[in-house]
C-alpha cells in the first residue's frame, strides 16, 4: 500500500504521476508540492511528508536534502530527471524536524541522530516497495545515506553523495575551518533557540546568510525561496527541531573528531559517486583525498562553479550522476 495525502492510503498502482512542471518560482513550486504531499507511517513517532514523482514501480531514486534547506532543495533537480527518464520513481522527504516533517521535543541523541533520521529513510523505502534505490544526498542528507549504507548496505545500488564525506580528520580543527564551522557550536547553546525559534526577521538573515556565504559565484538564491524557506524554520519549534541534528552530535565537527581510523572505520561497499563542489568554504577539495580510505567502489566529479548547495547550483551534473547509476544495471 502506498501512504496517501494527509496520512490516507491508496491502493498501489502503475499510473503516473504527474511531473513537477511548475511556473511562478520557487514559493509557486512549493506551494504546488505541498498540495500534493505524502505523509508516511511513524517510525518513533516522526512521520515524514514527501513528494513522488514519476512511475511508481520504475527505477527507484530517493533524494534526501540538507540544513538550512528542505526537501525543495531539489526543485530544479527533479524535472531534470523525470524530463530525461519517464520510468522512474523519484521519492523527495523531508527529513525529521524539517519542512512539513514531524517536529518532536524529545531526546535529540535517540530521535535526531544520523541514525534515527536513516531509520525513518529506511522505513520510507520499505512502505514504498522501493528495491534497487539510488539513494543521493548532501550536507545533513549525505551523512544520512552514508547512515542508510552502513546499516543495511544491501538497500541501496548506488549513492550519489555531495561533502560532507569522512576523510576531513583533525583539519577541521585549522582556523580557516573553525572561521566556518562556528555555528555547529552556536547551535549547542541555548541561545542560539532563544535569539531565533520562531522570530521570523532574526531566522530570515540567519538563513541569507548561510544561503549567501557558502554558495558559490553566480548563484545567488532568490526572494521568493528565501520567503519559502523561512515559512517553513521562522514556525515556533521548527528552527530548534531543525538544529537538533547538531545537537544529537551528527554535525561535522563532532563527527570528523570522533572519526575512526580507516583500518577501524566500517567501510561503506555501495557504488558511490561524489560530487565535490569547487566554491564550498566547508569543504575545501583538498579535503577529498581520503575518499578510497572510507569507501571500496567510489568516483570522484568536480562541480567547479559550485558552492555548498550542489543540488541547486549544479542540478544537470548532479541529475547526470543520478541517472548514469540509475541506468548502470544492478550492483
Amino acid at each position: 500500500m502506498l501512504p496517501g495525502r494527509d496520512g490516507g492510503r491508496t491502493t498501489p498502482g502503475t499510473a503516473t504521476i504527474d511531473k513537477p512542471h511548475i511556473a511562478g518560482g520557487p514559493a509557486r513550486h512549493n506551494e504546488a508540492m505541498a498540495s500534493r504531499a505524502f505523509r508516511s507511517a511513524p517510525v518513533d513517532g516522526f512521520r515524514l511528508t514527501f513528494d513522488r514523482f514519476g512511475t511508481p514501480g520504475g527505477g527507484a531514486v530517493v533524494l534526501l536534502h540538507g540544513w538550512p534547506g528542505t526537501r525543495h532543495d531539489y526543485r530544479d533537480l527533479v524535472p531534470i530527471l523525470t524530463a530525461a527518464d519517464d520510468d522512474l520513481d523519484v521519492v523527495v522527504p523531508d527529513l525529521r524536524g524539517f519542512g512539513g516533517s514531524d517536529k518532536h521535543a524529545v531526546s535529540v541523541n535517540h530521535f535526531y541522530s544520523a541514525s534515527a533520521q536513516a531509520a525513518s529513510v529506511v522505513a520510507l523505502i520499505r512502505e514504498l516497495g522501493l528495491t534497487e534505490v539510488v539513494l543521493a544526498g548532501y550536507d545533513v542528507g549525505s551523512r544520512v545515506a552514508q547512515s542508510v549504507a552502513r546499516m543495511h548496505p544491501d538497500l541501496a545500488r548506488a549513492l550519489v553523495l555531495s561533502p560532507p564525506l569522512p576523510g576531513a580528520g583533525d583539519r577541521v580543527l585549522a582556523p580557516q575551518a573553525q572561521g566556518e564551522f562556528w555555528y555547529q557550536a552556536f547551535h549547542q547553546l541555548p541561545l542560539s533557540a532563544e535569539l531565533l525559534d520562531g522570530n521570523a526577521d532574526a531566522v530570515r538573515e540567519y538563513l541569507r546568510h548561510f544561503w549567501s556565504h557558502w554558495s558559490g559565484p553566480g548563484f545567488e538564491l532568490s526572494s521568493d525561496a528565501l520567503d519559502a524557506l523561512v515559512s517553513d524554520y521562522a514556525l515556533p519549534g521548527a528552527f530548534c527541531a531543525s538544529i537538533a541534528w547538531f545537537r544529537a552530535g551528527a554535525g561535522t565537527i563532532t563527527q570528523s573528531l570522533t572519526e575512526l581510523p580507516p583500518e577501524r572505520a566500517i567501510k561503506i561497499h555501495t557504488p558511490t559517486e561524489v560530487l565535490w563542489p569547487g566554491h564550498d568554504p566547508l569543504f575545501p577539495p583538498q579535503w577529498a583525498d581520503r575518499l578510497d580510505d572510507y569507501f571500496t567502489d567510489v568516483r570522484l566529479h568536480m562541480a567547479e562553479r559550485a558552492g555548498h548547495f550542489v543540488p541547486l547550483e549544479s542540478p544537470e551534473q548532479f541529475a547526470g550522476l543520478v541517472l548514469s547509476r540509475v541506468r548502470s544495471g544492478p550492483a
